[in-house]
């Protein structure tokens, strides 16, 4: 789904093919700057991300596209080519001329570049395929490496749906067991940003900058938005590195047999199926103003309800789909 006349939030996830655990730390570092360079090529924003040994999230926030400056066309496409090829150079020379004539060739540039930012499928499309021909060449393999076109749930751009969408994916190597606090694991946004990233600590930020509520806030500082987002992957126990006392699995019992209502921060230690399977998340208004575009591209009779997520206090979070079987899992 593509929201025109506005910026919009989009997580997006991919699985490689068969679920095979083929990313170790060189091929996430690989990835990783991936994510970064191609966004700033497509104009987009990474919020947060996790790379994980057979899976990534990206949280996406896409501005509208405006007109973009020849100028500002040509610093993009060179940032997809840092140590251009002799061909590149070329290449990139006849463009910039291309461009300075400003004839029909500049157009027909202007608009091949143009209709590849601003857009999420594209930035996916983008990484996806860079990413699988560097891959392929490193390890000496050919073929497709990813299982799916990708998953994509497009969230509400601020306030308390985004806060959790971002706190579900950092939490991803808890989750797994790789870590007990995410901070500690380096392939994540939240991690980067504690350790001082740029960009990453300006997504952070992006995403602190209202209150629950979708108010502004009257100032919104790193440290406070980190210490925002701590409180909401520790629950009460922000303070202290380490898993929540009530169990992942201790959890899932009490959510699917008992139905009741845990803490949002144990919740989102869990697999909740609505940060993927959702198509859209939340607040109910929000939902329910795009479920008439979503019916139409589904091409389904009767137009969908929002449903409020189940299993903890997620302040009117609500989602498209309800899942009814196997939520959490």
């Amino acid at each position: 789904m593509k929201v025109s006349g506005a910026d919009a939030c989009y997580h997006v996830m991919t699985r490689t093919v068969n679920g095979e655990r083929l990313f170790g730390d060189r091929e996430k570092e690989i990835l990783r700057k991936m994510l970064w360079q191609v966004a700033d090529f497509c104009g987009v924003e990474v919020l947060t991300y996790c790379i994980m040994s057979n899976h990534f999230h990206v949280l996406l926030r896409v501005p509208v596209v405006s007109e973009i400056p020849d100028k500002e066309l040509l610093r993009r496409y060179n940032v997809l080519y840092p140590k251009p090829t002799k061909y590149q150079t070329a290449s990139i020379a006849v463009m910039e001329k291309e461009l300075r004539d400003d004839g029909e060739e500049a157009e027909g540039i202007r608009r091949k570049l143009s209709a590849r930012m601003g857009d999420v499928s594209e930035y996916m499309k983008a990484v996806k395929q860079r990413f699988s021909v560097w891959y392929n060449r490193s390890h000496q393999r050919y073929g497709t490496l990813w299982a799916e076109r990708f998953k994509s749930v497009l969230v509400e751009g601020k306030g308390n749906p985004l806060q959790t969408m971002a706190a579900y994916i950092d939490l991803n190597p808890v989750r797994a067991g790789i870590v007990d606090d995410p901070k500690d694991y380096r392939f994540c946004g939240y991690a980067e940003a504690v350790a001082g990233n740029k960009l990453a600590k300006e997504g952070l930020a992006g995403i602190w900058a209202s209150h629950a509520d979708g108010s502004a806030r009257s100032r919104s500082s790193l440290a406070e938005a980190l210490q925002s987002h701590r409180e909401l992957i520790f629950g009460k126990r922000a303070a202290e590195a380490g898993l929540a006392e009530v169990t992942r699995e201790k959890a899932l019992k009490v959510l699917e047999k008992d139905d009741a209502v845990l803490p949002k921060a144990t919740v989102l230690r869990c697999r909740v199926r609505y940060f993927t399977d959702g198509a859209i998340l939340g607040s109910r208004e929000f939902v329910r103003g795009f479920a008439g575009v979503w019916q139409m591209e589904k091409g389904r009779k009767h137009p969908p309800k929002p449903n409020l997520l189940r299993g903890a206090d997620w302040q009117d979070l609500a989602t498209i789909q309800g899942l009814r079987k196997q939520v959490f899992g």
